[in-house]
């Protein structure tokens, strides 16, 4: 029996620092699937908007923030939210900015991504399996649904104080520390506009799963990059993480519903949709049955 249109969960948030609930929206229940890559990092939550949308809800760092950057199992919770049915994921991020213009309190939707991170998280499905795939990562996010976002995102911005920037590029950083004063002064120069630990592998893992990913940075603070200024630290992000997760509760339930029509009429998944057909390596007797049957976990039209 297929669930009625009202029950369809089409819509994934990920909330990061700052931003552990909706607590805007109405509970609909909890749900921790089980996935091959074990469990998500929480419970997720089913909330309802006030026209009726479902959407699911998932803190990337657990419930009281108890799992560092690092340790995020990335790939359950890309797999959780899929299980649900989730098609297109908005995933929320505290960043640093690396640009004057990009002030605490900003918002940026990114278009790139510069990976600093250091091969200490698994970021593929097919990391360790028998079969190999090379998923397309040239544009590391969903076109479509950044251009989807700009408009309304910016509308839901709209007397906050917040400006949205676009077309930025993010650098994501092992941590858990913050960076060097020399390594700010690095990123910048190679393009560089936001900093955070948690993009990745998120978009890669969004990818192969065929799901329509975009990122919502929200600037915390200025890194360690300003002549003359103290040098970034927890303290400072902290006083402003929670007006940014109340702006960001705010955009979400104003873009909710749109966001939710837009996933079941399809275009806006268009261009994930199909992406791993080819991306997967041809199969042969070598390939597990085993490894088949946990991929078919994600890409059912693949390994059913």
């Amino acid at each position: 029996m297929t669930d009625a249109p009202e029950d369809k969960i089409l819509v994934g948030i990920i909330g990061g620092s700052g931003l552990y609930h909706m607590d805007n929206l109405t509970f609909v229940k909890e749900v921790n699937p089980d996935t091959p890559w074990g469990k998500p990092s929480a419970p997720i939550v089913i909330s309802k908007a006030p026209g009726g949308t479902l959407v699911a809800f998932l803190t990337r760092h657990g419930k009281g923030h108890s799992i560092a950057p690092s340790d995020v199992p990335a790939r359950a919770n890309i797999a959780a939210l899929k299980s649900l049915g989730v098609r297109l994921i908005v995933a929320f991020s505290a960043v640093g900015s690396l640009r004057e213009e990009i002030r605490p309190g900003d918002f940026a939707i990114p278009s790139q991504i510069i990976d600093r991170t250091k091969g200490v998280r698994p970021a593929s499905f097919f990391q360790g399996l028998s079969i190999v795939a090379h998923a397309q990562f040239g544009d590391p996010f969903s076109n479509k649904l950044i251009q989807f976002l700009e408009s309304r995102v910016r509308k839901a911005l709209d007397g906050t104080g917040s400006e949205l920037h676009m077309d930025k590029c993010i650098v994501c950083m092992e941590g858990p520390q913050f960076s060097t004063r020399a390594e700010s002064k690095m990123y910048r120069s190679w393009g560089g506009d936001l900093i955070n630990m948690s993009v990745l592998p998120e978009a890669k893992l969004a990818r192969e799963a065929e799901l329509s990913y975009a990122l919502i940075a929200t600037a915390t603070d200025y890194d360690s990059w300003r002549p003359n200024t103290e040098a970034v630290t927890a303290a400072e992000v902290f006083k402003t993480l929670q007006k940014n997760a109340e702006t960001s509760r705010h955009v979400t339930a104003t873009i909710l519903e749109e966001l939710h029509t837009a996933a079941e009429s399809g275009d806006i998944l268009s261009e994930e949709a199909g992406s791993m057909k080819y991306s997967i390596m041809p199969r042969s007797e070598k390939h597990a049955e085993e490894d088949g049957k946990k991929l078919a976990f994600i890409l059912p039209a693949y390994f059913s």
